[in-house]
């Protein structure tokens, strides 16, 4: 098997360990819809809560950078901020702490992130960004999975969705992949465009 693994070459090999590294964070949590949580409930359950709960937490660093993503997305923006993480995640719990009572959806439409070292999705070539994801899935895969939950909040976003199904990474970025692979010359922007979200 393994030998038919490897002659099988690189590209199948990244792919296989990039969905096997993502595969335990399905059953980490369950599906958070945007429109009926609660401010207060994703402050104090979601991204606050150290007590043990009654199910699986989605993991809160993994949260805020689907959030982001989806909050760029739902703007109409392409592009990807590179030092706006923080800035983002303090306005959202502000905004959160201040109208404890509106619904996330609302409250992650509100807020606009810091525009700092802006990366435009529509001239970065979708073929070109999967070689260096792969490579950064082999050497850093956790920053890799934090660059691929903001590609699913934004791809979720930009297709009018509002649930962040942690279970969904997993498959949104092994059709990232093909899509890449199947349509080198489209830019990313396209290919998370054509990329159908279910949520």
């Amino acid at each position: 098997m393994k030998r038919a693994v490897l002659a099988a070459g690189p590209a199948l090999l990244v792919r296989l360990a990039l969905v096997a590294g993502l595969a335990p964070l399905a059953a980490r949590a369950a599906d958070i819809n945007l429109a009926t949580l609660s401010c207060d409930k994703y402050e104090n359950e979601i991204i606050g809560s150290s007590a043990p709960s009654a199910g699986p937490q989605p993991d809160a660093i993994d949260t805020v950078m689907w959030l982001f993503g989806f909050s760029v997305a739902s703007a109409g923006e392409h592009m990807m901020y590179g030092d706006a993480l923080t800035s983002f995640g303090f306005a959202l719990d502000a905004e959160c702490k201040n109208n404890p009572s509106v619904s996330l959806l609302q409250a992650v439409t509100t807020i606009r992130p810091k525009r700092d070292q802006p990366m435009d999705l529509t001239t970065l070539n979708c073929l070109e960004w999967a070689r260096r994801h792969q490579q950064s899935a082999q050497s850093d895969p956790e920053s890799a999975h934090t660059i691929m939950m903001w590609l699913y909040g934004f791809s979720v976003g930009r297709s009018g969705g509002h649930i962040l199904s942690a279970g969904g990474v997993a498959g949104f970025a092994a059709a990232l992949q093909r899509r890449c692979e199947q349509h080198p010359a489209d830019s990313l922007y396209q290919a998370l465009g054509a990329l159908k979200s279910s949520h």
